[in-house]
């Protein structure tokens, strides 16, 4: 089987990716800084996870440094093993923080981006995975399509996401580096990121305390469970060029009030609602035109939302002890 690059190891994502990956009898050596954009315990518990699986090597690395990054690529060019994909999830994710710090989202996600495309180049690795955000269809007409104009991104998040877009591009045209670029619809799961909606109001709901709505609740998302966005980060290594691919639910989309009934029900507890403004730099509706993942990958997502709760809650109950812990 393949040896396969994955940046971003510790995130949300990236972690089902390798695990997958792993499943499947690839090799797979994973990269991260585990910075602290949110509590590193998190990380370091889907980290423990995967460090038990046979085929899995980690370096802590930020991608943003050039010079540490290198020497990963060099030795599995060295070995007579080298990488045949990059999967390149690693970001600095979330609307809302970057408005207060846009700098390191730029860093992160744009510069981290040109030194992988870079190294790719360097040492002929030819098809790149990039995850990218559905956060770039603001003011556009739904379901999604990837054909939208994306030139008008309300937020310094989804401004780097589009420049990292457009980097692969660049580098697709001038050194023919396949790649396909996941925009992601609203993912959760298990083990999912503490400043997600998913996990805080689980939290909040099971302990009591208030849940932060944003606006009257009537904003819907097109939840996708994260088990469907492996498999299609993993579908997405198929040779295609270069294409812009959405991954997400592709159904109706679900109320935020809507969630927290279903959660509600799921913890047999009645959430406390704190309602604030409607966040500038949210979206007010997602909802994802998949058709062409299903052309191109020959994928669509297997999980109801029911089921993906249903899984969601049963990790918060096993492990209460670290979520409860949560910097949030």
């Amino acid at each position: 089987m393949a040896k396969i690059l994955v940046t971003g190891a510790a995130g949300f994502i990236a972690s089902r990716v390798c695990a997958l990956l792993l499943e499947q009898g690839h090799t797979v050596v994973g990269v991260d800084c585990v910075n602290d954009a949110y509590d590193q315990r998190l990380k370091e518990h889907r980290l423990h996870g995967l460090s038990k699986r046979p085929g899995f090597t980690f370096h802590r690395i930020d991608l943003a440094d050039l010079a540490a990054l290198r020497p990963v690529f060099a030795e599995a060019a060295g070995s007579g093993d080298p990488f045949v994909a990059v999967l390149n999830l690693a970001a600095r994710a979330g609307v809302r923080y970057s408005m207060e710090n846009p700098f390191i989202y730029l860093t992160a996600n744009a510069m981290g981006t040109l030194n992988v495309l870079e190294l790719m180049r360097e040492f002929g690795i030819k098809k790149h995975v990039l995850a990218s955000t559905s956060s770039l269809y603001a003011g556009q007409p739904m379901p999604y399509l990837e054909t939208a104009p994306v030139n008008e991104p309300i937020s310094p998040y989804a401004a780097s996401k589009k420049a990292a877009e457009v980097m692969a591009f660049t580098y697709h045209h001038l050194y023919k580096i396949d790649s396909t670029i996941c925009r992601y619809f609203t993912v959760y799961g298990p083990a999912s990121r503490p400043d997600m909606a998913m996990l805080r109001f689980i939290r909040w709901i099971d302990e009591g305390t208030p849940i932060e709505m944003f606006g009257d609740g009537e904003q819907s998302r097109d939840f996708t469970f994260v088990d469907d966005i492996a498999r299609g980060t993993i579908a997405a290594m198929k040779p295609v060029g270069y294409e812009i691919i959405n991954l997400g639910a592709g159904n109706q989309p679900v109320t935020i009030n809507t969630l927290i009934q279903k959660l509600e029900e799921r913890l047999g507890k009645k959430a406390v609602i704190d309602h604030k403004p409607a966040h500038v730099a949210d979206m007010a509706h997602t909802w994802a035109n998949i058709e062409k993942a299903k052309r191109l990958l020959d994928w669509e997502p297997r999980t109801s939302l029911d089921d993906g709760l249903d899984a969601t809650v049963q990790w918060h109950v096993e492990n209460r002890g670290l979520v409860m812990s949560l910097n949030l």
